[in-house]
């Protein structure tokens, strides 16, 4: 950090590595990829917009931008924790600077993935995590910058081990934004049960509380009478009631004091369940009773596996206390280091949509066919406490060619919706939705957009099909007049070529680019 003898510099301190000025430019050098189905890896409903795809995870994020930026709520990753120890099914013996150079671009783009109110959620063991949460305050911002959890990993002690033995594991959070809202965990039945009277009086459940309270204040100083036997209750020495003698009246007419099971005891307050926090607030601290262990969760991914399985997968209860937090019912989660397949897993259980990015044939032999037996309703993990009975579905992708050649410039035979969305997004920077049956693409801010490109009219020809001219124009202009009836803004259109004079594009209020030579990569 930079300082002078009068002014300090208000930023924040950066990390430094060996090729931190390569790495930080990375994004930009790497190629759009196209996303192919692999329709006999689809599974189940194909339409519930979820994803399972086979690739580098850096492309493959990069491939999702211009469908998805800014709509994924949550994003949950385990990346290799640079152990100095290979696992199987990916090498998790990275030195350092190595580690630092693969986190820093994937984090930028995740970030650009991720919604105003969402938030990202990262596994980590010491190791590399202090140096992790250095980085993610500059990707992210310090301010965005939510918890550190610690998750209990073991319940049990390495005995045998040199030193001060390992038994957590920290999860780093982040936000997009102050828009974020935090959840609460569900309250469990030991919870509830403290509430163990009912008076049937349709009021529900309650517990006992206090009547009394240690700061004092003479207008709350006064006798409580019990209605059943006249009995006069003073607080006890040194305290006052809870509240003033005209509400206490309420209180006692509500029947919401408690005088003992037989009615003849001390004044107490009934709290019923149906009026508190349907939820705990979460706490930084997530013991293994709570969040599962890494016994439990070996056992969960042995069950589904036939003898070949992942060597550090999370339990289900852990992922599912993350989605319990940061997202609701459809809401989009993504993870895009995706190992066992455990956060995909839990989302199709608690309803959610999912992305899943995983390397290898590692995504082919184990992601995939947990997700099936999901699909088909298998009962491990969480399953019974979702009350979950199968359902859903999910697409299998594998990145395919790039979109865009070595100096920029669109590829041959690209589909229309895949430039479509690649147009749109580097305009307006927000993801496309559009069903490509169309030549408008949209209206943002504004501006109309429009691709006349592989014949989205059904003609090629110059008068109907790629080239802008009076007739394609007032086809445009039709379309967008679909969207917003009362629209009369400039319009940015894509295509072959142009018909139209610089001087009649100007009175029509038209931008007109080119084709490939206009396309450019983000």
């Amino acid at each position: 950090m930079m300082q002078s003898k009068n002014k300090v510099i208000n930023q924040v301190p950066i990390l430094n590595w060996l090729t931190r000025d390569d790495d930080i430019q990375a994004t930009k050098k790497v190629p759009y990829r196209l996303l192919e189905e692999v329709p006999d890896l689809s599974y189940g409903d194909k339409d519930a917009g979820n994803m399972l795809i086979q690739g580098d995870n850096l492309e493959a994020l990069k491939a999702l931008l211009p469908f998805y930026a800014g709509q994924v709520k949550c994003i949950y990753i385990d990346p290799p924790y640079n152990t100095k120890s290979a696992f199987e099914h990916y090498d998790d013996n990275l030195e350092h600077t190595q580690w630092l150079a693969m986190m820093w671009p994937r984090l930028e783009v995740l970030r650009e993935l991720l919604s105003e109110d969402g938030s990202i959620w990262v596994s980590i063991d010491d190791n590399e995590a202090h140096y992790l949460k250095v980085i993610m305050d500059e990707v992210f911002g310090r301010d965005n910058f939510v918890r550190n959890i610690v998750w209990q990993k073991k319940y049990t002690v390495a005995s045998d081990s040199n030193g001060i033995p390992d038994s957590h594991d920290h999860i780093l959070v982040f936000r997009r934004s102050n828009k974020m809202k935090r959840g609460l965990f569900p309250r469990s039945e030991k919870q509830n049960s403290l509430y163990k009277y009912d008076d049937n009086d349709g009021k529900g459940r309650y517990r006992t509380d206090n009547l009394s309270v240690k700061t004092y204040s003479a207008d709350y100083d006064y006798k409580i009478t019990n209605p059943n036997t006249g009995k006069k209750y003073d607080p006890p020495n040194g305290r006052c009631w809870m509240t003033s003698p005209a509400r206490m009246e309420i209180l006692l007419k509500d029947n919401s004091v408690f005088f003992g099971k037989n009615g003849t005891g001390g004044p107490q307050l009934k709290r019923y369940l149906n009026k508190v926090q349907q939820g705990v607030v979460p706490t930084s601290w997530w013991s293994h009773e709570e969040s599962g262990h890494n016994d439990e969760s070996r056992k969960e991914i042995k069950k589904l596996s036939d003898g070949d399985f992942f060597a550090t997968p999370k339990p289900e209860r852990l992922i599912s206390r993350i989605l319990q937090i940061a997202t609701d019912k459809n809401d989009l989660i993504l993870d895009s280091f995706l190992g066992s397949g455990t956060a995909t897993a839990i989302a199709q259980k608690m309803e959610r949509r999912y992305i899943g990015v995983e390397m290898g044939d590692h995504a082919v032999t184990h992601c995939q066919p947990r997700q099936v037996k999901v699909v088909d309703g298998e009962q491990g993990g969480i399953s019974e406490a979702q009350n979950w009975k199968g359902g859903g579905g999910f697409r299998f992708y594998r990145l395919g060619a790039n979109a865009f050649d070595e100096d920029g410039r669109i590829c041959s035979d690209i589909r229309f919706s895949v430039l479509a969305a690649h147009v749109w997004f580097s305009e307006t920077n927000t993801p496309w939705s559009g069903k490509g049956d169309s030549p408008a693409l949209g209206i943002d801010d504004g501006k109309g957009y429009a691709l006349l490109y592989n014949g989205i009219l059904g003609d090629k020809r110059p008068d109907g099909g790629n080239v802008l001219t009076s007739q394609t124009l007032k086809i445009i202009r039709d379309e967008l007049s679909k969207i917003d009836e009362g629209f009369t803004g400039s319009i940015v259109i894509y295509g072959e070529s142009s018909r139209m004079g610089g001087a009649r594009l100007k009175r029509e209020n038209v931008i007109f680019k080119q084709t490939p030579y206009d396309v450019k990569a983000r």
